[in-house]
């Protein structure tokens, strides 16, 4: 009777799981073990508690995907009568698929100390020049080296495959009298069970059962750790290899040398500014989908002048108070890409840095100088569920040392929890930035806080008591920008009541752009065309539209410190636009749609596809780009342009392939 329960498929599928549940942590424990030196100084058994508990998390990824096959054979309602052979050639899948994923994590036990970082399919890349011959040699040398853990890697399989259910023996029962006999109650089980495992081995896959949650990948392990070290204990190598299958790497170009690529372009900063830091507050508005096209401010002409836009309030505060600039571009067309580019001053270059190994970097931010190196106490706001996005393991990763989303809204006594949920990803903008400017009250000053808001996407739709309070224009989005315009709005009434308020900069602008409605903002150019706005209450000299300077999203975080006066060395991408002449100021960004950059400088437009300049556009005569103008542009000036444009872009692959993108204070 009991070897028959334990025999029974479903309890035998939970069984087999729960085994390599076991191996994957066994091995993590090793892990641990044999690179103890790199974590010494900062571990505790607390800690490393929390860390095993996180990898679990990615251990569900994992074991999902190597084992789907598995599952799917364990829980189909096929009734052998000689059920043998058929679990045979399952327990040979499980034994096989299981083992190459263990050792795999064994060999990163290894691996580690030599890349900083589990291995992802860049090393097929890495050692594709090796031949068959070289990868024997390689292979044969460290499997001397390291003898015991191929030892334990065979000893592990041996395990899964003695552990192994069901064991059958023998033939199965006739399927005669079907409809009396336990048979149908098999296919009952077998096919019920079935069915709920499907949804539930896809939601482990993803991470999480909801539209807000973002398929977990190799970034998210930061939201769990101190250091990006500690990122190795978390995941393990069978889910950085499965989230990078789809990835090439990226390649580093090899234009010119790096002597050359430093005299054209230099992303380090090394402020020589004497006059004393100045401790403002920084607050930094991520505005979800808030293309300029929205604005009736950068659209005067538009329409033969009678263009309204959508954000009358930020309309408003830019013509009477603020600073702000015709020519601004953000650095993605995607939120995972447009956080890194404002809060980091890191671009985005063919793929977005969430999505690419480099995401486990040592890296810094707005949070991590201003809260080193000055004190401020840092937080992240974000309305959706606290993992969605990955945001809250960039905020980590970048130093924020707090962080808020709908759990710690739906904790606060003061506000109506889920009741303000949009019932898709987050609380409602209104409510959400209320809680902002609460909590902002309540923390020790200076502080540097960023909120990426969220009503202003699909499914394009504003709260119950708003309906028909705003236009709803040409797409659906832009009902809920005004509404998110309106929040914003009482945002700053409820903030100009607070003793923070005149001793804060604040920083607006968008995560990307929108569905297009004008030809101009259908263009490649007009795709990345998002506010950058700076305000700073009482402060006259910030004040202005400037029409001549080329600003992007990178350029955020050193126009900020150079505002404050910070007087530390950092490393960022981006220009400080306060004091970066018009000539010198430039944005480039990667346009996937052409799978190529987009370099903007003077009156000049080039589309370059990583090896020539395909393209050139007059933008600022040309908004549409009608007319290719790359044969009549003046040779001297599109060398110059190609020359940096390609010195940026190596230096980026250069120190993201290598984990340079700090400086070492």
């Amino acid at each position: 009777m009991k070897s028959s329960f334990y025999n029974h498929p479903v309890i035998a599928l939970v069984g087999n799981l729960g085994i390599v549940y076991l191996m994957f942590t066994f091995c993590r424990l090793v892990f641990l073990l044999l690179n103890w030196g790199i974590y010494a100084d900062t571990m505790t058994w607390g800690h490393a508690l929390d860390l095993f508990g996180a990898g679990l998390i990615f251990d569900t990824t994992a074991i999902l995907y190597t084992n789907a096959l598995v599952i799917l054979m364990m829980l189909f309602p096929l009734h052998w009568k000689e059920r043998k052979g058929y679990y045979k050639v399952v327990r040979w899948i499980y034994v096989i698929c299981n083992s190459v994923a263990i050792w795999a994590n064994l060999c990163d036990c290894v691996y580690f100390p030599f890349t900083g970082k589990r291995t992802t399919t860049s090393v097929f890349y890495e050692f594709s020049n090796e031949g068959v011959g070289g990868m024997t040699k390689i292979m044969g040398e460290q499997f001397i080296a390291n003898w015991y853990l191929v030892l334990l890697a065979f000893l592990l399989s041996w395990v899964l495959w003695k552990t192994f259910l069901p064991r059958v023996k023998g033939k199965g029962k006739s399927e005669k009298s079907a409809f009396t006999s336990p048979l149908l109650r098999y296919y009952i089980v077998q096919t019920v069970a079935l069915l709920v495992t499907i949804p539930l081995t896809v939601a482990g896959m993803r991470g999480g059962f909801t539209a807000a949650v973002r398929p977990i990948t190799i970034s998210n392990a930061n939201q769990f750790v101190d250091r990006p070290a500690e990122t190795g204990i978390v995941l393990n190598t069978p889910f950085s290899i499965y989230r990078t299958l789809s990835k090439k790497p990226l390649i580093t170009p090899d234009y010119m040398s790096e002597e050359e690529a430093l005299a054209l372009y230099s992303p380090i900063h090394t402020p020589a500014d004497s006059v004393a830091f100045t401790p403002k507050n920084v607050v930094v508005f991520i505005l979800e989908s808030f293309g300029k096209q929205h604005f009736g401010y950068y659209n005067k002409t538009l329409r033969n002048g009678t263009y309204k836009g959508y954000t009358p309030f930020l309309d408003s505060l830019i013509a009477n108070g603020a600073m702000t600039w015709q020519y601004s571009y953000a650095n993605g067309r995607r939120s995972i890409e447009g956080m890194p580019s404002i809060l980091s001053s890191l671009p985005n270059y063919v793929e977005p840095l969430f999505l690419t190994p480099a995401s486990l970097n040592h890296m810094s931010g707005l949070a991590r100088e201003l809260g080193e190196q000055k004190g401020y106490t840092t937080a992240f706001f974000h309305g959706a569920q606290n993992n969605s996005m990955g945001f809250q393991a960039f905020a980590r990763a970048t130093g924020f040392k707090n962080y808020y989303g709908r759990t710690e809204y739906n904790e606060d006594p003061n506000f109506h929890g889920d009741d303000d949920f949009d019932g898709t990803w987050a609380i409602w903008d209104e409510e959400f930035l209320q809680f902002y400017a609460q909590q902002m009250t309540k923390m020790q000053q200076p502080f540097m806080t960023a909120v990426f808001t969220a009503s202003s996407h699909t499914p394009c739709v504003v709260p119950e008591r708003y309906k028909g309070k705003f236009p709803k224009g040409e797409d659906d989005v832009m009902e809920c920008v005004a509404y998110s315009d309106n929040a914003l709005r009482l945002f700053f009434e409820t903030a100009k009541k607070q003793p923070w308020f005149k001793n804060t900069l604040f920083v607006i602008t968008a995560d990307h752009t929108s569905g297009a409605t004008d030809p101009f903002y259908r263009t490649t150019l007009g795709n990345y065309c998002v506010p950058i706005i700076l305000y700073a209450p009482g402060d006259k000299a910030l004040r202005g539209y400037d029409t001549q300077h080329i600003v992007e999203q990178t350029d955020i975080m050193p126009t900020v410190l150079s505002y404050l006066h910070y007087d530390k060395p950092y490393l960022a991408f981006g220009k400080d636009m306060l004091n970066t002449s018009a000539e010198e100021s430039h944005a480039l960004h990667w346009v996937a749609s052409s799978n190529g950059y987009e370099f903007v400088k003077g009156p000049y437009a080039l589309e370059f596809d990583g090896e020539q300049v395909t393209s050139a556009f007059h933008y600022r005569t040309d908004s549409t780009f009608t007319h290719n103008i790359l044969k009549s542009i003046p040779a001297d000036t599109l060398d110059q342009m190609t020359r940096q444009m390609k010195s940026i872009i190596q230096q980026y692959m250069q120190r993201m392939n290598n984990d340079q993108l700090v400086i070492k204070k």
